[in-house]
């Protein structure tokens, strides 16, 4: 199939584990060509062949998304290979759990390349696909830390935020130049992935999403909807994504204490950690001579394989419509009461 044009070509970054992974995995399903993007061969070898399972067709580059000029080559390969890219999404970062003064200089400035330039350059070369033919769709996999600051993951909350911010210029571009290509974003919860294993950590205890957690395929399933549905300016997914960024933008003081008072240990297990375990800042331990991380974490006894918050921000319309038929059933009654 090199080379021909047969399904809806998909590029996902990120995708050797965790979120990218089952996101790469659900296009597959859908029976796209996705093109899987990420630092680690063994992860990526081991991905492709379950999106080749699940009824896709896969290929995969190994690239660094910091790095504009090998995000571009990889672009051009895709499109040789599978054809004109009709959906890119943006999932590949990184962090350092540590309080602010903790993270060195450099390491700050890595975790903004990967989950901020990364997106940016990723757009970029996107766009530069897609704009010539009027259409596409770019996802930013962002973060309920897109919108609220949490202790111990300023650099990952700093770089979220600062994709919000481009992405809501990037969309009033596009709208004022009347572009069929859209951008959307998703918001997601805490998530059980394989990035508590392996993301850079100064905690004295072993790093743990903020509970309640749920299994990478729901944040999956609203990617994949809202790559096929990106008229929206962004998705939450996940009730703890709703309710907490509800609560910031009525009470930020208030979310501000709470966290200072319960976030540190929320975000720790309370078994030590080891502190010569290895991390993949700089470099992937899922790269040659590495193991398969796969798609959960260490969490799946504790994780939600399903919401319903994020199955109704799917289906708005059928929420809508049961809520007023609802609404008339209701109505009817207390006008037959009436008379």
């Amino acid at each position: 199939m090199v080379g021909t044009r047969h399904a809806r070509v998909v590029v996902v970054t990120g995708a050797s584990a965790g979120v990218g992974r089952a996101t790469a995995i659900e296009f597959g399903r859908q029976g796209c060509a996705v093109a899987l993007l990420a630092r680690g061969a063994v992860g990526l070898r081991a991905a492709c062949d379950e999106v080749r399972a699940a009824g896709g067709t896969a290929t995969y580059v190994e690239v660094d998304t910091s790095d504009g000029r090998a995000v571009e080559a990889a672009a051009d390969r895709v499109e040789r290979e599978l054809g004109p890219i009709d959906i890119w999404v943006n999932v590949a970062f990184t962090s350092v759990f540590a309080r602010f003064v903790d993270i060195e200089p450099d390491e700050f400035e890595r975790v903004t390349d990967v989950n901020y330039h990364g997106y940016v350059n990723g757009t970029r070369s996107a766009l530069r696909r897609m704009l010539p033919r009027d259409a596409g769709a770019i996802v930013q996999v962002g973060s309920t830390l897109a919108y609220r600051g949490i202790p111990l993951q300023s650099a990952y909350c700093g770089s979220k935020h600062a994709t919000q911010g481009f992405h809501e210029s990037l969309r009033t571009e596009l709208l004022h130049d009347g572009s069929k290509v859209k951008v959307t974003m998703v918001q997601l919860p805490a998530l059980n992935t394989p990035q508590f294993a392996w993301v850079r950590s100064r905690l004295p205890d072993q790093a743990q999403p903020v509970p309640p957690i749920y299994e990478p395929e729901v944040a999956a399933r609203t990617i994949v909807w809202a790559a096929e549905h990106p008229n929206r300016r962004e998705y939450w997914c996940g009730e703890t994504t709703a309710l907490t960024l509800l609560a910031n933008a009525v009470a930020p003081g208030l979310l501000d204490r709470y966290l200072g008072r319960t976030g540190v240990k929320a975000q720790q297990t309370g078994q030590p950690r080891d502190p010569d375990d290895p991390d993949n800042l700089w470099e992937p331990l899922d790269g040659e001579g590495g193991r398969d991380f796969g798609t959960h974490g260490a969490f799946d006894d504790r994780s939600k394989a399903h919401s319903p918050q994020a199955w109704a921000s799917r289906h708005h319309g059928a929420v809508f419509s049961a809520l007023g038929a609802m609404a008339a059933v209701g109505l009817a009654g207390l006008a037959r009461r009436g008379r």
